[in-house]
């Protein structure tokens, strides 16, 4: 016996290790995308352009990654409910780091003109098609695996892959800033963080190649369910309200998200002016300050419940919106660093409350398909505009208060979504119809 507890609690640490690695390369790959679109795409793909016309159209480039996620989350949603969810995980990262390399390969406007931003496009909306089937997956082997007891506290392994993906990323380029300096930095230094890629994705596939797939997943299939497997169609009818719920809070968590991260970059570098290393420094501390957040939030939606955590990471967050541009604008780089740290925190609080709440609504036939349909669907009408509303409102209003009255109001429907729902603390996720 004593052997079997062993092997279980060995095989616990390797799923929680598997959940957050996997989850950490693929968007360490996605935010390498979106930093590099804020800081150098307009000067490598569109330098014929006015500066912040250039930003824009790099930011283009970054938000249509968001187009092909729902296509993703649906490809590999439909995968991971048929096939399983680990066999589905590992395709994505395939794909994912396929991409992401290829992009540091892709030859600049100069090279082969209009060629290049095309090339560019259609490497993110592959990105966008792998990133979009990872979070579910990731996020279903754990919590059908590990004890509902303390379901909040696993799902913040998995969901910690974008706060930590996100601080590699920044990490990675400001290393590279600072060594190779600004000239070769922005002529070829960025590359390296892509082509970088791809031994973190042969790490990842190896970590991930050596877990069991979800005993709950093997229980519906040895059961014989299989047959009566949902389609995509019958999925919505039968759980439109439970997509509809996670599409609603996830569009507000994903807007704040974009608005403290490459929005803020984008403000703090060309709007302020301020050193490049100062608005990748905010995203290291708000990464790490979140990483924290995000466990200490699920564990605590494990004692008070879910909706109350998200709902207090919600309006926290839409509150610091207001409060985050005027202290860049008019504070020293310490208080820079410091206020990108409490957005880390307060969006860590929506995540660690939202990760299991979003699990648990849905049944096992359908978990992957229907999390996925809402949770990406948000990430088009959210996460792939904040940033363009965001330098849009700024060039037309010459103030951050439209940004933050935007990103404050993308945490309405969530909230009300909230207070419709039902607490899904302590489910049964064998028992969830």
């Amino acid at each position: 016996m004593p052997e079997t507890s062993a092997a279980r609690s060995a095989a616990e640490r390797r799923l929680r290790l598997a959940s957050s690695v996997g989850t950490i390369v693929e968007w360490y790959d996605f935010f390498v995308f979106a930093s590099s679109a804020a800081l150098v795409f307009d000067r490598a793909f569109f330098p014929r352009v006015e500066p912040l016309v250039g930003v824009l159209l790099g930011l283009m480039t970054y938000a249509v990654g968001f187009v092909t996620r729902p296509i993703g989350g649906v490809l590999f949603g439909v995968l991971g409910d048929r096939v399983g969810r680990k066999r589905a995980l590992v395709w994505s990262l395939v794909l994912m780091g396929l991409a992401t390399v290829a992009v540091g390969l892709v030859p600049t406007y100069a090279s082969i003109g209009v060629a290049a931003p095309v090339l560019l496009v259609l490497l993110r909306l592959t990105q966008g098609v792998a990133v979009g089937g990872e979070v579910g997956g990731a996020l279903l082997l754990v919590t059908e695996t590990l004890s509902r007891e303390r379901r909040g506290l696993w799902s913040a392994w998995p969901m910690i892959g974008g706060a930590v993906g996100n601080l590699l990323s920044a990490g990675v380029l400001a290393l590279l800033g600072l060594t190779l300096g600004e000239a070769r930095f922005v002529a070829w230094g960025w590359r390296l963080a892509f082509v970088a890629s791809a031994l973190l994705i042969a790490v990842g596939v190896w970590v991930r190649r050596r877990v069991e797939e979800s005993p709950l997943y093997r229980a519906y299939l040895a059961s014989g369910s299989r047959r009566a497997r949902l389609t995509i169609g019958r999925t919505l009818a039968a759980h439109w309200r439970a997509v509809l719920t996670v599409l609603l809070v996830k569009a507000g968590e994903n807007a704040l998200f974009y608005v403290f991260t490459t929005f803020f970059v984008v403000y703090v570098t060309r709007v302020l002016h301020r050193p490049r290393n100062l608005a990748l420094g905010g995203t290291l501390v708000s990464s790490v300050v979140e990483v924290g957040a995000i466990f200490a939030a699920g564990a605590l939606s494990d004692r008070v419940g879910r909706r109350p955590v998200t709902a207090l990471g919600l309006v926290g967050a839409a509150v610091w919106a207001f409060v985050l541009f005027p202290v860049c604008a008019r504070a020293g780089a310490g208080a820079v660093l410091l206020a990108a740290g409490v957005g880390g925190l307060v969006h860590g609080v929506i995540v660690g409350g939202m990760s299991a709440f979003f699990v648990e609504l849905f049944p096992t036939a359908a978990r992957y398909t229907g999390f996925s349909l809402g949770y990406q669907l948000a990430t088009v009408g959210a996460g792939a505009v904040a940033p363009l509303i965001g330098v849009a409102l700024l060039d037309r209003f010459g103030s951050t208060v439209p940004v933050s009255a935007y990103a404050a109001a993308m945490a309405l429907p969530g909230l009300a979504a909230l207070w419709r729902a039902r607490e899904t603390h302590g489910a049964d996720l064998a028992a969830v119809a």
